[in-house]
């Protein structure tokens, strides 16, 4: 038996580090996660050479909630896991999601991993199915664990897993507004790694908190295309990023645009008038423009 899921990446509308509140949408490149049962032992892999902590991780929250090998610490199931006839799980991953590049390529993988996870065993054993937020919640924790987010991520983990937009707080792990978003077209701007300048400096991310919230409020009100851009901006000032790869793709016509997460990738919501505008604006940049579109299915088995 095989259970495969793909779990599409997020771009960033208002980022929650500063002040535990963040939005974001789904869009279409994303994380592919296969589960299948193998030989004794837990075998985690991905194409891109991710580092397999995270989607062990992933796999543990799935064994815990079930209660399989409870009995035994996690390091002792990696190499033993017997689900009998000497089977244990095997899960490779493959993916057209840029890693640690600011399109939630950590949530998309947590989600993935998690419900391929879930699935396999669930069907197999004819257990009761994970709930929606019991995945993402596993996921949130494996993250956390492995260090790869700063607030859980849980605008990201909610985009991502439900598809179109989700308005959160973080903190509580709350979805407060979701709705579906319009089917535009996404222009992704990944500089190249020499040119990268940003930091994660949570300190210096908080100074701007009060004009992030304010982004945030627009977006609540319902104008998410000036809430990315406010937020972008003012991120990519804090961080060190260049702005002007968003204020050229603004003035070459995008409806919004701005840094994704903390970087380095920029995104512009285009439309037909002006896609080929911004494209043209952002090959003065070294780097390079992938071309996607709004996401609103969300993490699903294929």
């Amino acid at each position: 038996m095989t259970k495969t899921v793909f779990s599409p990446g997020s771009a960033t509308i208002i980022n929650a580090i500063s002040t535990g509140f963040g939005s974001a949408f789904g869009i279409g490149l994303g994380i592919e996660a296969e589960a299948k049962f193998s030989d004794v032992g837990v075998n985690c892999s991905s194409d891109i050479g991710a580092d397999p902590h995270l989607m062990n991780l992933c796999v543990e929250q799935v064994l815990d909630y079930y209660k399989i090998g409870s009995a035994l610490d996690f390091d002792d199931i990696i190499p033993s896991l017997d689900f009998g006839n000497g089977q244990g799980i095997e899960v490779k991953t493959k993916s057209n999601l840029p890693l640690g590049s600011g399109l939630s390529s950590s949530s998309a993988l947590s989600n993935a991993v998690v419900m391929a996870t879930a699935a396999l065993v669930a069907s197999e054993f004819c257990l009761e199915p994970l709930t929606d937020l019991e995945m993402i919640n596993m996921g949130i924790d494996a993250s956390l664990e492995a260090g790869v987010t700063i607030t859980g991520a849980f605008d990201d983990a909610s985009a991502s897993f439900f598809g179109g937009l989700t308005i959160t707080d973080n903190g509580n792990r709350e979805i407060l507004h979701q709705e579906r978003m319009p089917d535009y077209d996404i222009l992704v701007f990944m500089p190249d790694k020499e040119s990268l300048s940003g930091s994660s400096d949570v300190d210096r991310m908080k100074l701007v908190a009060p004009f992030v919230r304010i982004a945030f409020n627009k977006a609540l009100d319902g104008d998410y295309l000036e809430a990315l851009t406010l937020n972008g901006l003012l991120y990519g000032n804090v961080l060190g990023f260049d702005n002007n790869i968003a204020l050229d793709a603004l003035q070459a016509g995008a409806l919004a645009s701005g840094l994704s997460g903390t970087g380095s990738s920029f995104v512009a919501i285009v439309d037909e008038s002006s896609i080929d505008g911004v494209k043209d604006a952002w090959a003065s940049y070294d780097g390079r423009v992938i071309e996607t579109n709004v996401d609103n299915r969300g993490t699903r088995i294929i």
